[in-house]
């Protein structure tokens, strides 16, 4: 049986909910879109669901040419969904610049300006700013520990993560109540394998481009939130710490880099290049 894409998934901003698509470009950073715009707190500093589960909650939809996000009993937010080219001269960039911190990394971003911060503060009922991070923003990809010159969204610290269909059928047969795969935001949805496959493998091809698998993922209590309600609940750590647990920490999903340029789509073939140990 052939592994396919069968699920691909965008999140605008970070720790925000997800878009499903069927189709998808590949930029230097990730996924057209993926992760360009994030929360931050007044002094810079990154915000997730770790600390605030109701980010959940919110909803970003890309349109034409805006990025919108919806939040129960409040009128939508529309941001331009390309601010580069909406900023009319250098002098406008220069005031919309500031610096950042995601995971230790600081990187340079753009305020969306005061609308988006007094709209992304009462939905989240704490005082918090959007912010894009611009073409020339400057964040490698794992800290720089793997290649300095490629580069990274607001994501965690990879551009892509990838997990199969078997891998959370294993782990939903262990589970008291099934969970859904929204619980592990990956980009890349895998059918056709055996569970935790996605583990052995060292290079992939998806359609026509080709994929580095570099890094475990290790998980976190964002696993444990319902992405629809914003409760949390003990599972699904607490059973994976019952056997995808080593080096003091908790596995579950592949993370990945590319190696060129191109578009991937639902129901590409997935093709192993070279395994863990093999050429």
């Amino acid at each position: 049986m052939p592994i396919t894409l069968s699920g691909l998934f965008v999140y605008p901003v970070k720790s925000l909910a997800g878009i499903t698509v069927q189709h998808s470009e590949l930029t230097s950073r990730g996924l057209k879109y993926d992760r360009r715009w994030m929360v931050v707190q007044p002094d810079g500093t990154f915000m997730t669901q770790r600390k605030f589960p109701n980010m959940a909650l919110l909803r970003p939809e890309i349109r034409a040419n805006s990025l919108a996000i919806t939040a129960s009993g409040m009128e939508g937010l529309v941001m331009p969904l390309a601010p580069e080219s909406d900023v009319q001269n250098q002098q406008d960039a220069d005031r919309l610049e500031k610096t950042v911190e995601v995971w230790g990394d600081r990187c340079l971003a753009w305020s969306m300006g005061k609308h988006a911060q007094e709209w992304i503060s009462e939905a989240l009922k704490t005082h918090c700013e959007l912010v894009y991070m611009p073409d020339k923003s400057n964040r490698p990809v794992d800290h720089g520990k793997l290649d300095a010159a490629q580069q990274v969204s607001f994501a965690d610290a990879y551009p892509y993560l990838l997990i199969s269909t078997a891998s959370l059928a294993d782990l939903n047969q262990r589970l008291d109540e099934p969970i859904l795969m929204n619980r592990f935001r990956p980009n890349f949805v895998a059918d056709g394998c055996h569970p935790f496959d996605e583990d052995t493998w060292k290079s992939i091809q998806i359609g026509d481009i080709p994929f580095s698998v570099d890094k475990p993922c290790s998980r976190c209590v964002v696993t444990t939130i319902h992405q629809s309600t914003g409760q949390r609940n003990p599972e699904p750590l607490k059973t994976l710490t019952s056997y995808r647990h080593w080096d003091g920490q908790i596995w579950f999903g592949q993370n990945l880099t590319h190696r060129q340029l191109g578009t991937v789509s639902v129901g590409d073939r997935i093709r192993i290049n070279s395994l863990n140990g093999q050429q």
